[in-house]
């Protein structure tokens, strides 16, 4: 007996190939959600694909904010024009292998998928005032080869800690590697008082790579100035209170805020920035 299909397709994209960026909801900084986003508006892409919740959530998955309802979300867009697709999803809580395995079933076999790519946002300890980095974990020595460039980290050494789970990027990855899909995950460091709310620069980092590594030919010029305006909104905020710009002064110097002080950074940056929005 066949197991159930768990996935609903909408339309079918004409795509010979294509790239997959994939981006989780619940990410630092909103880096990989905020990026994704960003490239389905910005080139008009298509949702064209959705996986059932049922396997990959609880009942009890359902948050609520500002008194809404907020259901899990897995969905596929696609841009034909730049052979593009883009995946936007929770983190799914259970049937990671399964979950996986769907996300590749719909990658290839509707869009050829050649190359896959993961975004991740890393908790960074310093300040903001610091230029983002580009890191990349790749699942080939080509793949390696390909993205050797002056301004990106390759093979970020990272291991999984004794005891825990790899990363969901880590994780898609291999599974594509098992595949001989081409992919990478791609990490930018995020300040840790803006791990909470939003980073543009972040996503900045991740748009101008993907921008020139798909030629997109996206104009970020909007991305630029969102990134500008949340530093001029955090230096007004230095300027009113003395408390804050010190501890960023700290970090500016390399040194360490003790939980407490870090704690008191996060709360009033995160109340000055949702007061300016």
């Amino acid at each position: 007996m066949s197991e159930k299909q768990i996935y609903e397709i909408f339309e079918k994209p004409e795509l010979e190939s294509s790239t997959l960026v994939v981006g989780w909801s619940e990410d630092a900084g909103r880096l990989g959600p905020g990026v994704v986003d960003y490239l389905n508006q910005k080139l008009g892409a298509k949702e064209f694909a959705e996986v059932e919740l049922e396997d990959f959530f609880p009942l009890g998955g359902v948050s609520v904010q500002d008194d809404v309802a907020r259901f899990p979300e897995i969905k596929f867009h696609y841009c034909p024009q730049k052979r593009l697709v883009t995946l936007k999803s929770n983190s799914p809580r259970s049937e990671w292998y399964r979950f996986m395995e769907t996300v590749l079933d719909i990658a290839q076999n509707y869009c050829h998928a050649s190359e896959i790519y993961t975004i991740g946002g890393m908790v960074y300890f310093g300040p903001h005032t610091t230029p983002r980095q580009l890191m990349t974990i790749v699942n080939s020595a080509e793949m390696r080869e390909s993205m050797n460039q002056d301004d990106l980290i390759v093979d970020l050494d990272y291991e999984t800690p004794p005891g825990q789970r790899p990363t969901l990027n880590s994780f898609l990855i291999w599974c594509a590697m098992r595949r001989g899909i081409a992919a990478a995950s791609l990490w930018v460091p995020v300040p840790f008082y803006l791990v909470a709310g939003s980073d543009p620069r972040a996503w900045k980092k991740v748009l101008e790579f993907l921008d020139n590594r798909l030629s997109l030919e996206m104009d970020l010029r909007d991305v630029t100035e969102e990134a500008m305006r949340q530093n001029e909104k955090i230096a007004h905020l230095r300027s009113e209170s003395p408390e804050v710009d010190g501890y960023i002064e700290k970090l500016e110097t390399s040194i360490a805020l003790t939980q407490e002080e870090s704690e008191q950074l996060v709360k009033e940056v995160d109340d000055f920035l949702k007061r300016g929005d």
